[in-house]
């Protein structure tokens, strides 16, 4: 294993995090327990797998040497040379609500002096189920790369071998001084794209009215929740009205929000809440393979119109308006900023940057993709997977969706003190689906 640099987007979410929101993502699995002590078992398990997972032995270490200017002030991902599994893998007290202790969890960021991940089992209190939350560091992986750590975990399958790649020549910190005129004209060009960029994302949110209903001031307190929906009625849903299945996971998200609010009594005062929809860029064999590569799509969800069904048709119309203009444009480009922002500029802006999050959107909508093969922890199936994704500074509300194995897994996280009934939008979001349906057929 060797030393790299973070990718901007990867250093920029290192930057941002603060004690009161950490910028981990987690993913909440539930397991069919065939014992009492299944959950322990698998406990043990993890540990002993880990250490022979080389993604999870990396830690991120700062870089402050003067003689590599271009990486001033920026980190890397390197080999914990004292990593041991047992400090990343906890086995805790049976609990009857594991949403319950993941929020609790979910509250603490992760130790950033050793490789930034956990891995928590929590056994059930009637001995026939336990469940892992798992925790990365955004920084150490995306939702795909952190769904292949996790992977790696699980029980050995049948699977046909990987094709070899070509091996990449070890990676420099110094350039080439050859290389310099073609990177200082790189620079030059990174600095009209960033302009480019910068002027599309100030006009597309020109209009910084923010959701009330889903502003906080932090508190660093969690609440996650989960909620089950069948694939096939999103299906149906899409093929009468169509458009994507994504179009439809974002319409049922708008229309539990107003449904959540009409309960509350609030309103959203005119106001509808901006939905940053991430979108990503990752392409095969790129020089930074566990990094991040994001862009993203900025909707306003229709919260506002009583017909499920328009409310769908609007969501439809946005994104196919987003998906015309490309991931480049629009204010869901603001991560591809990161791109052209020196190290040592990430360091100093960071804290700035992640209070800024409110100004540009109200709420995380973000797919995390699953395999549809079965996945086993000691000989025990996993049920149900709920992506967990972390909280901007200035916001109560995060949703993550997945599909696996013909169902629909939304994770919702919140922050505790302002969304203490976060159970009520959860069921919200199955009186949607139904609703949705209910049109559908009239």
């Amino acid at each position: 294993m060797t030393s790299d640099l973070l990718a901007p987007l990867d250093l920029a979410f290192w930057n941002i995090e603060s004690a009161e929101h950490p910028m981990h993502l987690g993913a909440l699995g539930v397991f069919s327990a065939h014992s009492p002590t299944a959950g322990a078992h698998a406990a043990d398990l993890l540990a002993a797998r880990a250490a022979a997972v080389p993604g999870l032995r990396m830690r991120i270490r700062d870089v402050w040497q003067p003689l590599l200017p271009l990486a001033f002030g920026g980190a890397t991902r390197e080999p914990a040379p004292d990593f041991d599994p047992l400090q990343h893998v906890r086995l805790h007290a049976p609990t009857a609500d594991f949403h319950a202790v993941a929020g609790r969890l979910m509250e603490r960021p992760l130790e950033r002096g050793r490789p930034p991940w956990e891995a928590h089992v929590l056994p059930g209190e009637d001995g026939t189920s336990f469940a892992v939350l798992f925790k990365f560091h955004h920084a150490l992986a995306d939702g795909l790369r952190a769904l292949m750590l996790a992977a790696a975990l699980m029980d050995p399958m049948d699977m046909p071998e990987p094709r070899p790649r070509p091996a990449e020549p070890p990676r420099s910190f110094l350039p080439d001084v050859r290389k310099l005129p073609g990177l200082v004209r790189g620079t030059l060009s990174d600095v009209g794209r960033a302009l480019d960029i910068g002027t599309s994302v100030a006009r597309a949110t020109w209009d910084v009215r923010s959701s009330p209903a889903l502003t906080s001031e932090p508190t660093g307190t969690r609440r996650t929740a989960g909620v089950v929906v069948d694939l096939d009625e999103v299906h149906r849903i899409r093929k009468t009205e169509g458009g994507t299945v994504n179009d439809v996971l974002i319409a049922v998200v708008a229309g539990a929000l107003r449904r959540w609010l009409d309960e509350r009594g609030d309103s959203s005062d005119g106001v509808a809440p901006r939905a940053l929809i991430p979108v990503s860029k990752r392409r095969p064999r790129t020089a930074h393979p566990q990094g991040n590569s994001l862009s993203g799509y900025l909707i306003r969800l229709p919260v506002d119109d009583p017909d499920p069904l328009a409310r769908l048709r609007t969501v439809r119309t946005a994104m196919d308006r987003n998906k015309d203009a490309g991931p480049n444009r629009g204010a869901g480009a603001v991560a591809l900023l990161a791109d052209h922002v020196l190290p040592l500029g990430h360091r100093l802006g960071g804290p700035v940057v992640g209070q800024a999050a409110r100004l540009l959107f109200d709420i995380l909508v973000t797919s995390v993709p699953l395999p549809s093969i079965g996945l086993k922890l000691g000989g025990c199936p996993v049920t149900e997977v709920f992506p967990l994704a972390p909280l901007a500074r200035g916001q109560a509300l995060a949703v993550a969706v997945s599909t696996f194995r013909g169902r629909v897994h939304y994770g919702l996280v919140a922050d505790a003190a302002a969304v203490p009934d976060l159970d009520r939008l959860a069921d919200a979001v199955t009186k949607e689906v139904a609703g949705l349906l209910a049109a559908c057929s009239s």
